[in-house]
């Protein structure tokens, strides 16, 4: 990975953190996002001093935040002219109903539209080096919590019948439907497109949602959780190995292609999910 240049959001934490630790060690160039910066600092000097590579640098920024996505995208522009791999990991469960800056479902905007609104503005430079260099990746954290999912694109600005599963739910479908819908649109470039279930990880995931949500999550964790290390395994596969090479428009799982929610593979949902994204975001 000696050369190439790594961008993954959701950084400062559980699988992001550690798939952040293991590609540096692997001697690729990061750029680590974070939502705060005291933190986000410490994070990138833990990395350095834990991997021995001195090129792991910080954009900060709240990604349900429209603005804030384009302000950290154009802050890479200035600063980069490469990109081989986009790391979409940014994500959070909210028990309760909020808003975003834009006007949107929180849930939505920070687990989906980060991912649609990020890629984009990136994907000039990544298309450019994959055709300098051979390949470019792009991966999005999903979830297996897609599985029982329904896609519903009429109440992310309503806060009637807001349910924190089902909301949580509908964003991991999302990514599967972008993952699969720009694998489709970029099918005659050099770039690659996949989404990966990284399993339930012993993290702080989920701890935020507070009262008896808090609570179950914490137990099922204890009981059932994985590393961060064995989590973020297929995120570090995805991203460094030469055996995924030309591998696009799939879902992972445990290193491996796994099938998705039937519904994921619905030609409509996935074009209804990007017409709704292009107008939300101005793009694409």
């Amino acid at each position: 990975m000696i050369g190439k240049r790594i961008l993954i959001t959701g950084a400062t934490n559980g699988i992001g953190k550690q798939a952040a630790l293991e590609l540096a060690k692997m001697g690729a160039g990061l750029v680590i996002v974070g939502r705060d910066e005291i933190k986000t600092l410490k994070v990138s000097r833990d990395i350095k001093q834990a991997s021995g590579n001195s090129n792991v640098n910080i954009l900060v920024a709240d990604l349900s935040s429209m603005d804030e996505v384009r302000r950290i995208a154009a802050e890479f522009r200035e600063k980069y002219q490469r990109l081989d791999v986009l790391l979409n990991n940014a994500g959070a469960v909210f028990s309760e109903y909020q808003q975003s800056a834009d006007g949107y479902e929180m849930t939505f905007a920070l687990n989906h539209i980060s991912y649609y609104l990020l890629t984009h503005l990136l994907l000039d430079i990544i298309k450019l080096t994959a055709h300098e260099h051979g390949e470019a990746r792009i991966i999005n954290v999903s979830s297996s919590a897609h599985r029982n999912a329904a896609l519903r694109l009429d109440n992310l600005r309503d806060q009637s019948g807001f349910s924190m599963l089902n909301s949580y739910g509908a964003s991991k479908l999302m990514n599967v439907l972008f993952t699969y819908e720009l694998a489709r649109r970029l099918e005659d470039t050099a770039v690659t497109v996949n989404a990966v279930h990284p399993g339930l990880v012993d993290t702080g995931f989920g701890h935020n949602t507070g009262g008896l949500w808090s609570s179950i999550i914490k137990i099922l964790q204890k009981l059932f959780a994985i590393s961060p290390k064995k989590g973020a395994e297929t995120l570090v596969y995805l991203a460094s190995s030469s055996d995924v090479a030309g591998i696009s428009g799939a879902y992972w799982n445990e290193k491996q292609q796994k099938r998705s929610s039937e519904n994921s593979y619905d030609r409509e949902q996935q074009k209804s999910l990007w017409a709704f994204s292009a107008e939300a975001t101005g793009i694409g």
